[in-house]
């Protein structure tokens, strides 16, 4: 099985298809994994691996991947796998699709590495205008870590801190996003209280080169929001 090996952490990646480079950053919190695609509506890692070389990736601590946890982590941790997975496959240009947490990875990358990224699919942003007293992903996550005596409460705590304290879509900030961020994106918001409409739409207007589709969960909208994701893959190719 494959496996990126970067220090103490062991990143597992798939991948699919061949053509222009797709990185896949998947939904379920902290238990970001390949297989939550595979439980998706529209799974991309069978439904683009046709035109494209899908990428995808358990993050560390989730499904295959492992690594330490400690009080320092956030999202510069898992920019860090993430660019390495890329540089460990050659790949030094591909179009990104990010779902819930991944929405706010492939912002990290964006900021890290803008050149890097050629369009982003964005599906259902994760975010908060206000702190919130539980994360339920989070605690669930915590909760069926195994083999991990270092994630003591306060590292917990403190992890939790990093990566959720900065409220927004957490990973970076409005003033980027705004004045900072030229990648071309594609926004399907979420509508619950992980991905609050109003992130999305916030989202959408801070922007510079953004498209915002509502109803796309169901139906005829669905189907026509999922042909434009493929279209505007093919618009951005390069």
């Amino acid at each position: 099985m494959p496996y990126l090996q970067r220090g103490d952490a062991s990143i597992y990646y798939e991948e699919y298809g061949s053509g222009p480079p797709v990185l896949l950053l998947s939904p379920g919190s902290l238990n970001s994994t390949i297989e939550a695609w595979h439980r998706s509506p529209w799974d991309p890692t069978k439904e683009l691996a046709g035109e494209y070389r899908v990428i995808a990736m358990d993050q560390r601590n989730a499904g295959r991947s492992r690594a330490p946890i400690t009080a320092a982590d956030g999202w510069d941790m898992f920019l860090a796998d993430q660019l390495a997975l890329l540089d460990h496959l050659g790949v030094e240009r591909c179009h990104v699709m990010g779902a819930c947490i991944g929405v706010s990875f492939a912002l990290k990358i964006i900021q890290a590495q803008p050149w890097r990224v050629s369009a982003c699919i964005m599906q259902q942003p994760i975010g908060a205008s206000a702190p919130r007293a539980e994360n339920a992903g989070f605690d669930g996550w915590a909760k069926g870590l195994t083999d991990h005596p270092e994630a003591t409460d306060a590292v917990l705590a403190a992890y939790l801190r990093n990566l959720y304290a900065p409220l927004f879509v957490y990973s970076v900030t409005r003033d980027f996003v705004r004045t900072a961020c030229p990648t071309p994106m594609l926004i399907l918001p979420g509508n619950d209280n992980a991905h609050p409409y109003p992130i999305a739409k916030e989202l959408f207007a801070l922007v510079p080169n953004a498209e915002f589709i509502d109803g796309w969960k169901e139906g005829a909208g669905k189907d026509a929001a999922f042909r434009r994701v493929r279209a505007f893959l093919r618009e951005h190719a390069g």
